[in-house]
């Protein structure tokens, strides 16, 4: 039984070269248990228990018709929606001129072990290494809405982590991304040199215009430039001559996250008018009635993903640019799930409005100034230059003072990356698939 196989049939490719990595194979996998995997990295309860159920049918074989039905239908090939990945490893001829080649296999190896960390942390999926490349798919074989965004957020992620490898000589990486139809999931080749080939346009593409890029840079296409929106910031390179394609195409290089926080805003233009909304609206239009009147009221808009909720909040907010409110806005992300505090830092970067361009000691003056105009008190400054990652070695606290318990800080930080607005407040929205409105 081929191990790649049978973890792609069970959607979970993703632990894949883990278990390459540690020389899993099918003598070992009917012997696994929950803490083996634990070991291997496997840390998502639900991934656990549907591999110790697959495990547990392999052991049976009577009840493993269905997984052999999911492995069989994981080997035909698909037509697919693909981000597709290239990511090369510069100068790595130099590299091997200086480097012992038992050394030289060691930064490799690490270098490889890195980008495949990455891509899979979200949700990609490592195809091949090609010496000192790396093909990785986004939307095969587990597909997303957001994998063009997230083969980009991997890409900036793994020149960050590349550059950051306690290696002989910094290393630097150059990344090509495309999107659109490809046919992939043949299984071509045997043993070591198996992988799953992709045919079409997207591949090749995406290859030509890693070749383009500088060193820690990624360029993207016009079809995935065109579906990320405006989440991030561009450098757009006009038409570029490619080797084997007949005409010039448009490419842009990725300089970073845009300050924008709202996905709606980055994903929709907004032209088209809202139908059918008239009843929500006039309610909404009531309750904020009442709310001027003095009557406290809180909306919740609560309803299935892409139904329409934040162009209806959107859409109201809109009727409400003759009348004096303070808006509020907090977004979770599904790629900040470790920061439980996320939600505030992108409010307080916003109110302070900091650029990307800005250094550290700018974005400390223009917190500073912000902090200055909410009243606040002894300490307030230098928690929240800690909550947005802004120096503060050059600054002593007031003399008496000891230093502020980590027990509570989430509350004031929560307090102060809104303090003022709640004054006036009229309208908040709130992170998530739900509006308040107050």
């Amino acid at each position: 039984m081929d191990i790649a196989t049978w973890l792609r049939g069970l959607g979970l490719a993703q632990y894949e070269q883990v278990f390459r990595e540690n020389a899993i194979d099918a003598t070992i996998l009917p012997e696994l248990t929950a803490d083996d995997l634990k070991d291997l990295g496997v840390t998502l309860v639900g991934h656990r228990r549907k591999l110790l159920a697959a495990i547990a049918a392999l052991r049976g074989q009577g009840n493993s018709a269905p997984y052999a039905r999911e492995v069989a239908d994981a080997s035909t090939a698909e037509r697919r929606q693909l981000t597709v990945m290239f990511c090369d490893l510069v100068g790595s001829t130099a590299l091997s001129m200086r480097l012992d080649p038992e050394d030289l296999r060691e930064v490799v190896g690490a270098y490889h072990r890195g980008v495949a960390e990455v891509v899979r942390s979200f949700d990609g999926f490592v195809a091949k290494y090609m010496g000192d490349g790396v093909l990785a798919y986004f939307g095969y074989p587990v597909a997303h809405e957001d994998d063009p965004e997230r083969a980009i957020r991997a890409g900036l992620a793994a020149i960050e982590a590349v550059c950051g490898l306690q290696t002989p000589g910094p290393l630097h990486v150059r990344i090509g991304l495309a999107t659109g139809l490809a046919v992939v999931g043949d299984l071509i080749g045997s043993g070591a040199a198996e992988e799953r080939s992709v045919v079409g346009e997207t591949p090749n593409l995406a290859a030509r215009l890693q070749a383009l890029a500088e060193p820690d840079t990624i360029v993207i296409a016009e079809n995935t430039r065109r579906l990320v929106g405006t989440l991030f910031e561009y450098q757009n390179l006009g038409e570029v001559e490619l080797k084997g394609l007949t005409t010039p195409v448009p490419a842009y290089r990725v300089l970073g996250e845009s300050g924008t926080g709202s996905r709606f805003e980055a994903l929709r233009s907004g032209q088209t008018p809202l139908v059918g909304r008239e009843e929500e609206l006039e309610l909404l239009r009531r309750r904020w009635s009442q709310a001027k009147a003095g009557a406290g009221r809180v909306m919740l808009i609560s309803a299935e993903p892409g139904i329409g909720k934040s162009r209806l909040a959107e859409t109201f907010h809109a009727t409400l640019a003759g009348e004096p409110h303070t808006r509020l806005r907090y977004f979770c992300s599904p790629y900040h799930q470790d920061s439980g505090l996320f939600p505030f830092i992108g409010q307080l970067e916003r109110a302070a409005g900091f650029e990307r361009k800005d250094g550290p000691a700018v974005r400390l003056e223009k917190l500073e100034t912000l902090v200055a105009a909410n009243m606040p008190a002894q300490g307030d400054l230098e928690l929240l230059a800690e909550l947005l990652a802004l120096p503060w070695d050059d600054r002593d606290p007031a003399p008496g003072r000891p230093p502020s318990p980590i027990e509570g800080r989430a509350d004031r930080h929560s307090r102060h990356a809104g303090h003022a607005a709640i004054r006036d407040c009229r309208r908040i929205r709130a992170p998530g698939n739900h509006d308040r409105l107050c």
